[in-house]
């Protein structure tokens, strides 16, 4: 579903993502582990379309997006959840949905039942919402785009851990529907490797390892180790 070829880019005049190449299926969740500074969400802004890209392909269900503007991707299948969430302060939960919104299985009354905070937040400003809410705001107005392929950075960042657990359960039940292709970046190696059947870790703009996540889990492979590649730079 999703293909990326080559991919290099950056900010302005800092090319931070090299030569990465990587396939994900429909219906395969994709972890993206590493360092701080390595290249992880610039990744996602490049197949977003928000950062700068140099060379490399990237094609959803074959389509080739790598000129196409931010909104153009959004309508060939990318759903993006920014790290930092990116709410509409003065828009409430409906409005966000509402404004998002594309014709497909995840509808409003979809995420709500994927989210029940939200439910009882649903007339609620974005100024209004607890950290945790508007994380699950965030993925909800991503879902509604209907998209093919999900990208979310760092979904668990800066929340309590009994936040952390409701939101990890949603996600859970949501890659677990088997139809959506997701990249997600995860700093907590535990929750990258509970939710994804694939995990791979970068280093310095590039991928270094990428292999099943049992493999990590059963200590095949020592992920700690994995990560603290290039430490001396």
């Amino acid at each position: 579903m999703l293909e990326i070829v080559g991919l290099t880019g950056g900010w302005g005049p800092t090319t931070i993502v090299e030569h990465l190449a990587l396939s994900i299926a429909a219906g395969e969740t994709v972890a993206v582990v590493g360092r701080n500074g390595v290249g992880k969400t610039t990744l996602l802004e490049l197949i977003a379309g928000r950062a700068q890209l140099r060379s490399g392909e990237i094609r959803v269900g074959g389509r080739d997006l790598r000129w196409l503007p931010i909104h153009e991707r959004a309508r060939a299948g990318i759903g993006y959840v920014p790290q930092q969430r990116e709410v509409f302060r003065s828009l409430t939960v409906k409005e966000h949905l509402a404004i998002a919104a594309r014709p497909g299985t995840w509808t409003e009354a979809a995420v709500l039942e994927l989210f029940p905070a939200l439910a009882a937040r649903l007339h609620a400003l974005g100024s209004h919402l607890s950290g945790g809410e508007q994380q699950m705001l965030a993925i909800a107005r991503a879902l509604v785009t209907n998209p093919t392929v999900l990208l979310m950075d760092e979904p668990s960042e800066g929340l309590a851990p009994v936040v952390v657990e409701q939101l990890v359960a949603a996600i859970r039940g949501l890659v677990g529907g088997r139809t959506l292709a997701v990249l997600l970046v995860e700093q907590r190696v535990d929750i990258a490797l509970d939710l994804a059947s694939r995990c791979i870790v970068m280093d310095r703009g590039s991928i270094v390892r990428d292999a099943p996540s049992s493999d990590y889990r059963s200590g095949t492979i020592d992920i700690g180790d994995m990560m603290g590649l290039g430490r001396e730079a």
